[in-house]
Parts: C-alpha cells; sequence; structure tokens
C-alpha cells in the first residue's frame, strides 16, 4: 500500500491536470513548474553553482564530502513543455548525495522556443563541455527522469557514431520513449493516471518534433540500435500511463545485450522520485540507483541502505 506522503504526487498530477485549457501556457507551465518543485525536500548539505556549460544553462550538484571526479549528467524531465535545472535541483540533490558524487543538471531549449534538434543540440554541448574540463567517461553515468531519457539515448547514438567513448552507466526514471505512442499501458492505466493520457502525451510529441519522423531514434529511442551501450536501470510507477514504454525498451536492451535491471513500483505514477526527502517510496527509489551506480562509478559499495517498500519490483 502506497503511504500517506507519496499522496503529494497523484494530488500534484490531479491539480495540473484540472487546470489544463484554464490558464494560459505560460501560466500554467509556472503552475506545473512551482508544484513540482513542492513535491522534493531539500537534501541539506548540497552546494549548487550555476555554471555556463559550453553555451547551455547548467547546474553543479555538489553534496560534501562528494567525490569531485565521479559525475552524473543529468537530463530533466518536463514533456519539453516545463521543467528546468531549478525544478530538478533538489531531486538530483538527493541522488548525487546518495551516490556520493557531484552531478551536472544542464539546460535545453523547452518546445515553446525551438523545435528538435536544439535541445539534443544542447545535450551535447553540455557533454562536450564536461568532458573538456578532463573528466573521465568511464567515472559519468547519465541520468534523467521522463523526456530527459530522450536526450541521454540522443546523446548515446551520437557519442557512437563519432566513435567517441561512451559513459559508464545510465539511470532513467519514468523514461520517455516511443514518440509513437504505442504502449498498451495508455489504455490499462487510463483510470489509474490522473494526467498522462494519450491524446495530452500525443499532444506533446507535435510541440516537440512538429511532422518530424516519430519513429527516427534520436526522437524514440525505442528504435534505436542499442548494441554496445552501458549499463542501465530503470524505474517506473505501476500506475502511470507511461510504464509499457520502459517495459519495451528493457526488453530492447536486454535483446542488444546490454545490462539491464527494471524496477517498477506499486501504486506510483510518473517520476514520483521527485518526492524524495518527503516520501518513503522515492527514498527507496533514489537508495536503489545509488547502490547500482556506485560500483559502474568505481566507487565502494555503501552497503544496502535501501527499505523494501511500495511494492517495487525487479524484472
Amino acid at each position: 500500500m502506497a503511504s500517506i506522503e507519496s499522496e503529494a504526487n497523484r494530488n500534484h498530477y490531479a491539480a495540473i491536470g484540472a487546470n489544463a485549457g484554464k490558464l494560459s501556457p505560460q501560466a500554467f507551465v509556472e503552475f506545473n513548474d512551482s508544484s513540482w518543485t513542492a513535491l522534493t525536500g531539500e537534501p541539506g548539505g548540497v552546494d549548487y553553482i550555476e555554471v555556463d556549460a559550453g553555451g547551455v544553462p547548467g547546474l553543479w550538484v555538489v553534496p560534501k564530502g562528494a567525490d569531485e571526479r565521479r559525475v552524473l549528467f543529468y537530463a530533466h524531465g518536463g514533456g519539453f513543455l516545463g521543467g528546468s535545472i531549478y525544478t530538478h535541483r533538489k531531486l538530483v540533490g538527493h541522488l548525487a548525495k546518495a551516490v556520493g558524487c557531484r552531478a551536472l543538471l544542464y539546460g535545453y531549449p523547452l518546445a515553446s522556443q525551438a523545435k528538435y534538434p536544439a535541445q539534443l543540440e544542447a545535450a551535447m554541448a553540455a557533454w562536450d563541455w564536461l568532458i573538456d574540463q578532463d573528466f573521465d567517461t568511464r567515472r559519468i553515468a547519465l541520468a534523467a527522469d521522463s523526456c530527459g531519457a530522450v536526450l541521454t539515448y540522443g546523446v548515446l547514438q551520437r557519442l557512437r557514431a563519432q566513435e567517441r567513448p561512451l559513459p559508464a552507466a545510465t539511470l532513467i526514471i519514468s523514461g520517455w520513449f516511443d514518440m509513437a505512442l504505442t504502449a498498451a499501458s495508455y489504455e490499462t492505466n487510463r483510470e489509474k493516471d490522473p494526467f498522462f493520457a494519450k491524446g495530452g502525451v500525443d499532444w506533446l510529441v507535435t510541440n516537440f518534433i512538429g511532422d518530424y519522423d516519430r519513429l527516427d531514434p534520436e526522437v524514440s529511442p525505442l528504435y534505436a540500435d542499442l548494441s554496445g551501450f552501458p549499463p542501465v536501470f530503470l524505474q517506473a510507477g505501476a500506475d502511470e500511463t507511461l510504464v509499457d514504454e520502459s517495459r519495451m525498451f528493457a526488453e530492447r536492451a536486454r535483446q542488444a545485450g546490454v545490462e539491464t535491471r527494471l524496477d517498477v513500483f506499486d501504486d506510483m505514477l510518473h517520476s514520483f522520485q521527485m518526492m524524495a526527502g518527503r516520501a518513503p517510496e522515492a527514498d527507496d527509489a533514489i537508495d536503489r540507483l545509488a547502490a547500482w551506480v556506485r560500483p559502474r562509478l568505481g566507487l565502494p559499495d555503501a552497503g544496502n541502505n535501501a527499505v523494501k517498500v511500495a511494492g517495487g519490483k525487479a524484472a
């Protein structure tokens, strides 16, 4: 059974769903971002340093005592409609603190500012800037939530095409992998998810890519050649309409020979990890991500501190 604290995420989506169409586009984004930011507890003991990451807005997230040479390269979610390095700084703070490394949280143009591929170009500029700071790719993990998965796997595809070194691992929270929206869970979870109706997500796709090919691997990682890519840990909420996208992607990754873990958390919705510091399900999920990625970054095992709650299942 879900905790009382976790209801905040469901209430958030119900509230933004109720306001969709009632507010101006700008007012809606501001309402969503404010509500989203409030979900996350302040991690404490984390410094935030704004940087120009190769012409891209960046935020160094630096926990006290963190390993300075290990990095999480983080792409925030928001459907390319909202979200920013500021809405996600506390979530990334919790994750970086649990891992014991720093993180670079980078920004990109929203779809209202520029259509695809401007977002992937920004992600590549931030990556190039990070590498120019003399970080070892074997000590970098890519991490993302929601639409950030598109940028994460876009970066991986471009690095491979350029025959450049790949990072050590990938962490994906409630990934958006399929612009063609073929997941059965859009129907099976339609009554459980108060916001991500298929029609609304279809609008987000058009807003992001216009008439661009929805099956192009750089916008729909589900159709990418995943062979040779780093190990990936995927998490999703069992009640979100996008959950089957994570399941399908996990299967594609396994077929490509990629080391893959998928945890699906009972009664949870999209990006429930945003409740880190406030809900036990979110804290458990963050602990699992950290325990999994630490050895892949060459960090010592901090012990299995994850508490099994909310029926999260490894698949």
